[in-house]
């Protein structure tokens, strides 16, 4: 299995189901024979061009996302190393770029720091969903729960949110801003409640 058809598989399968389709009624939505498809998911086909842009059309999104590596890796940004952009007027700082179709939820969350040292993780949410977190004010140890990282305030940080994960405040109250990015989920799943799902001290 080559590694771009490996990833051709991982991305299809991936989500193919998130939209809660079997691999006949992808088949039969992009006019293509189901045993195709099989074996593109197992990673043995050739797809050509105009196969990719078929299962994309059937999936909803740009062939990109059949072919493109997901950035599924935990990235930081330290505030004393960033570059602000000057516009004149104004500066910016890029934080990081969203992808897909699905739901895009933002949060400002308050983690009060428990004398115990207590954690409790939340559960992990849907497939392919990201966190986006920045460090408005404290310092913290987020992120999944095997491999967190420690921010300030002014840092940032993305990392899988389809991994059990957690927020622990190191010193009194801090406060961050989390944008969750959930793929598209099936009608009457909903989205993703941080204040249900992430129950250490914030209020």
């Amino acid at each position: 299995m080559s590694s771009g058809n490996a990833v051709v598989a991982r991305n299809m399968r991936l989500l193919r189901e998130q939209r809660g389709l079997s691999l006949a009624e992808l088949a039969r939505q992009a006019g293509l024979a189901k045993q195709t498809l099989s074996k593109l998911e197992q990673g043995t086909g050739n797809p050509t061009v105009d196969t990719l842009f078929s299962i994309a059309a059937a999936l909803g999104v740009p062939v990109t996302r059949l072919v493109a590596e997901r950035e599924q890796v935990m990235t930081v940004q330290r505030a004393d190393e960033v570059v602000w952009q000057d516009h004149g007027s104004y500066e910016s700082r890029s934080l990081d770029h969203i992808y897909g179709s699905g739901v895009i939820e933002n949060y400002l969350v308050r983690i009060a720091r428990d004398p115990q040292g207590a954690v409790k993780p939340s559960e992990a949410h849907p497939v392919g969903t990201l966190e986006h977190l920045y460090v408005i004010s404290g310092r913290v140890r987020v992120g999944p729960v095997d491999s967190p990282v420690e921010l300030s305030a002014g840092d940032f940080v993305r990392y899988p949110g389809d991994r059990p994960h957690a927020y622990e405040s190191l010193e009194g109250e801090s406060v961050v801003h989390v944008v969750v990015s959930v793929p598209r989920v099936q009608p009457g799943t909903g989205g993703v409640n941080l204040a249900r799902t992430h129950g250490n001290g914030q209020r």
